[in-house]
């Protein structure tokens, strides 16, 4: 039951020290072809940072996720990542997985143990809280299916001990009980989280702070989690009023969608 994957996962978050300097982005701008993802983007990321980044599909809320982890360059514009950041990026999909090897061995590969305040918790009790009972542990990864895949994938970042993580719409494909070790996972988590993600109240339950992607490269930055920003989204006054405000007004009040994944 939910409550017992809640129960199970009783120590704090698994995280290396990360120092005062974290990531900080200075005038980041990508462009692919003609369509401007991103222009001249500033942001410090804090020690603690909650973000949420949201906007529609295709607008570049992944390529922001990969340069951040150093996977894309920016065409203009600069990283700085602090001497003691360790980043765990999970992206949309999964990775090659050898389908014969073990659950417990593919784990182990990415650690054999990691620290938490609490002293050091081995990969099978982090399988166990991350609900892999031990006789699902010595399974092949053939055999899982492909929701039970996506949550081994995620524990596979985690147990690189990051203290900045970067995830991709972790939301896909985890079933609610997964979705609760994760919430209290980042809950506990004594770094900095910024995800992506269509799944409001699972935003509004991790973040702080929004950024959303408004399409021509800008992106623009809220206080608080979806709800808050849902909240703050109005408008600007009539003397400087856009088209994509007026669009904005309109969207505001249809009765939202479910977004498709």
């Amino acid at each position: 039951s939910s409550s017992s994957a809640a129960q199970r996962f009783d120590l704090q978050s698994v995280s290396t020290r990360l120092g005062k300097k974290t990531i900080e982005l200075q005038g980041i701008a990508k462009t692919y072809g003609d369509r401007v993802l991103v222009e001249d983007f500033d942001q410090v990321i804090v020690r603690d940072a909650r973000i949420g980044i949201v906007g529609p599909n295709g607008c570049g809320k992944s390529t922001l996720l990969k340069i951040i982890a150093g996977q894309i360059k920016p065409d203009s514009g600069e990283v700085v990542v602090g001497d003691t950041v360790q980043i765990g990026y999970f992206a949309q999909d999964c990775g090659e997985m050898d389908p014969s090897q073990r659950v417990i061995d593919y784990i182990k590969s990415f650690g054999e143990t990691v620290q938490t305040v609490d002293g050091s918790v081995t990969a099978s009790q982090m399988l166990e809280r991350f609900l892999f009972p031990s006789d699902l542990q010595w399974n092949t990864i053939s055999r899982l299916s492909g929701g039970e895949r996506r949550r081994l994938y995620l524990l596979s970042v985690l147990m690189t001990a990051p203290n900045i993580l970067l995830l991709d719409e972790p939301t896909n494909d985890l079933d609610i009980d997964t979705l609760m070790v994760l919430e209290e996972y980042i809950e506990g988590f004594s770094g900095a989280v910024l995800l992506v993600s269509h799944d409001r109240y699972f935003l509004d339950k991790t973040t702080d702070h929004t950024l959303e992607f408004q399409g021509d490269g800008r992106i623009r930055k809220y206080l608080g989690g979806y709800s808050a920003y849902l909240n703050q989204r109005t408008p600007e006054p009539p003397a400087r009023r856009s088209d994509d405000t007026e669009k904005m007004k309109v969207e505001k009040r249809k009765p939202s969608p479910k977004h498709p994944k």
